[in-house]
């Protein structure tokens, strides 16, 4: 199992969109993300910079890149990309998150 953490950035007063969007999280978006082999997904915000960070435990993360590939995937980025930083293709604009500390 792969652990793996990112940050995403949110636009300006769009923190309850984000949350309101995500708690209505569509039923095939949720398939997709546990068939790619994602598990035990969490965002958290930082209401003060607007930084998104995300974690989500991983099977495999050739597997899980391939995700980006989908359909599902796609339609959720170009439903997302009014309210936070996005890349040229809506995907989001993520940075990878070092790990420097785990306890079980």
């Amino acid at each position: 199992m792969i652990r793996k953490g990112f940050k995403m950035k949110l636009h300006p007063g769009m923190e309850q969109e984000y949350e309101r969007r995500h708690n209505l999280l569509w039923p095939e978006m949720k398939e997709m993300i546990h068939a790619y082999g994602g598990r035990n997904y969490s965002i958290f915000l930082d209401r003060e910079t607007l930084v998104l960070y995300g974690y989500i435990e991983l099977e495999d993360e050739a597997k899980w890149s391939e995700s980006a590939n989908t359909a599902i995937c796609r339609k959720w980025w170009d439903f997302m990309a009014d309210i936070m930083d996005v890349n040229p293709d809506n995907s989001p604009v993520a940075v990878d998150l070092h790990p420097v500390f785990h306890l079980d």
